[in-house]
């Protein structure tokens, strides 16, 4: 009796010491969870906080817009902003910075169609030969570039038809992850990735020299604020006539003050010498339509980055697409 005494207190003791086990190990597992939700709700709060500082920071940068054209309607100020970042202290010790530029020195991947509605947009050949030239300044194979051109205005045209070289549904749907064309003009430059005939590397190449423009015009670009950097956007302009060094020299002609009209520009050696057709003549700008924000907020540990599209060429200036990470 005495032995069954002991052992049913040794088993007791064993219930209880597991029931302890299994409560701390309960008991632990809360914390953790609550741990992990207060470090949610936190997060979370610091990245509604910085979204809201990013709206105050691009209203700001918006009124800076405004005050630019204002000095002169005509001609866009070729000063020190394009590309200028500016820091902002924020309360409790966050901080913010926005980059200012030209939003329209970029090859608008829309421009390879011409038109507007769902049922309207056919194929723009001049905007599909930039879209080649540019590919090409930037080293991509000449029959890469043609292809991936030819895809990008079938993935925006109307009509189900493949153009020379293109590619429309039967292309994308043989897929191991089938899909669709657009057959609507590009949101989001990201989008060519989906392009027949894009490699991750045609794209890491490319990307710093696209935008997607709400609508279908070729790209305005201002001959007074494209940098040497961007010499490929003008190479583009014409083809298989100016290389990546002649357009180079032509901007390093620029007189300190920027061209004061089209035709000054168009006489300058090298440029005078191109055959362009009539719509790509008029597409050198002297006054910035759009403006592109790139935002960057630090709230504590969160960081919220922002891309934001402004659209000047009404007054006042009014944001047309956002794009945010946190």
């Amino acid at each position: 009796m005495k032995r069954a005494r002991e052992s049913e207190r040794g088993a007791a003791l064993l219930a209880v010491l597991l029931l302890v086990a299994v409560t701390g190990a309960i008991a632990a597992a809360a914390m953790e969870g609550l741990r992990l939700s207060r470090a949610i709700a936190a997060n979370a709060a610091a990245l509604d906080q910085g979204r809201a500082f990013a709206d105050g920071v691009e209203q700001l940068a918006i009124l800076t817009i405004d005050d630019l054209i204002a000095r002169n309607p005509e001609r866009t100020d070729p000063g020190g902003w394009n590309g200028a970042v500016r820091h902002i202290a924020l309360p409790a010790g966050g901080a913010a910075e926005v980059r200012l530029s030209d939003g329209g020195n970029c090859f608008n991947v829309n421009s390879v169609a011409d038109g507007q509605g769902a049922t309207g947009l056919v194929r723009r050949p001049s905007g599909v030969n930039q879209f080649i030239g540019l590919m090409i300044a930037l080293e991509v194979p000449e029959a890469d570039a043609r292809r991936i051109a030819e895809a990008a205005a079938d993935w925006v045209d109307s009509d189900a038809m493949p153009g020379p070289g293109g590619a429309e549904d039967e292309a994308y749907l043989a897929g191991n992850a089938p899909y669709r064309t657009g057959n609507t003009l590009f949101a989001d430059p990201g989008e060519v990735r989906a392009l027949a005939g894009m490699s991750a590397d045609i794209y890491a190449a490319i990307r710093p020299f696209l935008c997607a423009l709400p609508l279908t015009d070729l790209s305005p670009i201002n001959i007074n604020t494209l940098t040497l950097a961007q010499a490929p956007l003008l190479s583009m302009l014409a083809p298989g006539q100016l290389d990546l060094e002649g357009a180079r020299r032509v901007l390093a002609r620029r007189p300190a003050a920027g061209w004061s009209n089209q035709i000054e520009f168009w006489r300058v050696e090298t440029m005078s010498e191109l055959a362009v057709p009539l719509d790509v003549q008029l597409q050198p700008q002297l006054r910035t339509h759009w403006f592109a924000l790139d935002v960057r907020v630090l709230v504590r540990e969160s960081r919220f980055e922002e891309e934001v599209l402004v659209d000047a060429r009404l007054q006042p200036s009014r944001v047309v697409a956002r794009r945010w990470s946190g």
